[in-house]
């Protein structure tokens, strides 16, 4: 036993104490462990709300652009149409008279007039189709027209005139509307030579534009500028025969607009948006058919036209938008490539020297029709 005892070893020291420590540190981190989930939230907990992070803040959206390319379209169009009416002051209602200065049914004899004044009324209904981001517009238009021309020379007669106008631009599925007051200055001109007559228009415009976009907290407003220049030069040939006329025509048309850029003010978002411009040409190509009657010394005249239509060139600058720091480029609208243009008058003589007149105008594309209603009464002496 004695023998026995002397081999058994006991652990050094050393051993001993690691041990030890090793022991209290298990205990000591598995007490952490535990006092930590009983501190911590619990997970699963259906009381328990993670943070939230702010949501970005909010940009502008490619539709917005859209009561600006409205204004830009209308521009378009009254610039256009002012100019075809300017031109027609050269040629309609005098084709009649071709061979008899007095008009239909008035003597050879008559001392031909040397001026004229006309004034006209008139309104507009027209609509754009939606085309890429544009959500397509209505527009209503109201508007008056003075003008004033005189014979200088045998065959060359020269005028101005002046159109003001308001429209009503409403579109309803991006909420947005706009008010354009457009005021125009027209030089128009014309030279006959024999059965040729060759017109030119020049036309000069500005305005005033007020538009809205409605958010979820109230309206965003904005008020820009808007101008234009434009010209016309149609050549025509008149074919009488008896009292009926054929007139074929061909025009080329030029028109720039523009719009200046803005910063909204209210709604949730509000926007700051370019200027941008653009150019549109185009050739039509048609022919007039009249006739008229004398009734009691008083001359009836019927007319009615169809034009062929052709945007040669429509190169429109694209919109930039932005918000929050964030911008978007919006590419412009444009018409169709190819359409129609379509009308008719109807003019009565209360005598020699004043007359009546009402006509329709219509312009046809793929995407964008107009309808134009015109009352106008004629002075000469």
């Amino acid at each position: 036993m004695p023998i026995l005892n002397h081999h058994r070893r006991s652990p050094p020291p050393c051993a001993r104490n690691g041990a030890r420590r090793r022991g209290r540190r298990g205990v000591g981190s598995l007490a952490v462990v535990l006092l930590g989930l009983a501190l911590a939230p619990d997970v699963a907990s259906a009381d328990y709300i993670p943070p939230r992070r702010p949501p970005p803040a909010p940009g502008p959206s490619p539709t917005d652009a859209t009561a600006q390319f409205g204004s830009q379209q209308a521009q378009f169009d009254l610039g256009s149409t002012f100019l075809e009416r300017a031109g027609n002051q050269m040629t309609w209602g005098t084709n009649a008279a071709r061979g008899n200065p007095g008009g239909g049914g008035a003597s050879q004899d008559a001392a031909p007039q040397m001026f004229r004044s006309w004034g006209e009324l008139y309104g507009i209904n027209s609509r754009t189709d939606a085309q890429g981001t544009f959500t397509g517009d209505q527009r209503r238009t109201y508007g008056g027209v003075a003008g004033l021309g005189a014979t200088v020379l045998p065959g060359l007669n020269l005028g101005v005139t002046i159109d003001q106008s308001n429209s009503k631009i409403d579109m309803p599925v991006s909420r947005q509307s706009a008010d354009l007051g457009l005021t125009e200055f027209g030089l128009n001109g014309s030279y006959s030579v024999g059965a040729w007559t060759l017109a030119a228009v020049y036309v000069h415009g500005w305005g005033n534009i007020a538009a809205q976009r409605d958010t979820i907290i109230g309206p965003a407003l904005s008020n820009y500028r808007g101008r234009i220049d434009g010209g016309l030069g149609e050549l025509s040939y008149y074919w009488g025969f008896g009292q009926n006329r054929i007139v074929p025509k061909l025009g080329v048309e030029y028109v720039r607009a523009h719009t200046d850029g803005y910063q909204e003010s209210g709604g949730l978002v509000p926007l700051t948006a370019g200027a941008v411009s653009g150019d549109r040409a185009k050739v039509l190509v048609g022919a007039e058919l009249g006739h008229y009657w004398v009734l009691d010394g008083h001359v009836l005249d019927l007319s009615g036209y169809g034009k062929f239509v052709d945007n040669v060139v429509q190169d429109l600058d694209p919109i930039a938008i932005s918000a929050n720091g964030q911008a978007v480029t919006v590419q412009g609208v444009v018409e169709s490539r190819y359409g129609a243009d379509a009308g008719a008058g109807l003019s009565y003589g209360l005598s020699e020297a004043l007359r009546v007149y009402a006509s329709y105008d219509g312009k046809f594309r793929q995407n964008f029709v107009s309808h134009q209603g015109t009352l106008g009464l004629e002075l000469r002496w």
